[in-house]
C-alpha cells in the first residue's frame, strides 16, 4: 500500500495582513491552515516556519472537542448580555478613517477661524489707529 502526501505553502496579502495558506494531502484527504504572518515575512522568516513549526499544524482538525458545559443560569445570561449591549460596539476599520478625517477637518477649521478672528482684530486695531491719527490732525 503507498500512501502518498503533498504540502503547500502559499503566501498572499489579505489587505491588511501577510497571511499564509498551508495545504496538506495525505492518503486522499485535504486539509489546509491558515497562518497570519503580520508583516511581510522574508523568505528566510518562511523557511525558518516551515521548519521549525510546520509539524505543529493542525491540518485535519485534530483537536479535541470540548466537554459540553452545564447550562448558566438564564438571569445571569440576561445580565450579561444587556451589559455588553451598553459597551460601544467595535467600529470598522473604515469608521475610524472617518472619524479621524472629521478630527482632522474639525482641527483645520478651528485654525482657520483662529487666524481669521487674529487678523480681523489686527484690522480693527489698525483703523482704531487712524481714526486717533485723524482725530490728532483735527480733521
Amino acid at each position: 500500500m503507498q500512501i502518498s502526501a503533498s504540502s503547500t505553502l502559499t503566501v498572499y496579502h489579505d489587505g491588511q495582513f501577510w497571511v499564509g495558506l498551508a495545504e496538506h494531502v495525505e492518503g486522499g484527504r485535504c486539509g489546509a491552515a491558515r497562518i497570519v504572518f503580520g508583516a511581510e515575512p522574508s523568505d528566510e522568516e518562511i523557511l525558518r516556519f516551515v521548519v521549525s513549526k510546520w509539524a505543529k499544524l493542525s491540518f485535519f482538525g485534530h483537536d479535541p472537542a470540548e466537554a459540553s458545559k452545564p447550562a448558566r443560569n438564564p438571569k445571569r445570561r440576561a445580565r450579561e448580555a444587556a451589559k455588553a449591549l451598553k459597551q460601544p460596539a467595535m467600529s470598522t476599520k473604515a469608521q475610524r478613517a472617518l472619524a479621524a478625517q472629521r478630527e482632522a477637518m474639525k482641527r483645520e477649521s478651528a485654525q482657520a477661524r483662529s487666524r481669521r478672528r487674529a487678523d480681523e482684530a489686527e484690522a480693527r486695531f489698525e483703523q482704531r489707529k487712524l481714526k486717533r491719527k485723524r482725530k490728532q490732525r483735527g480733521h
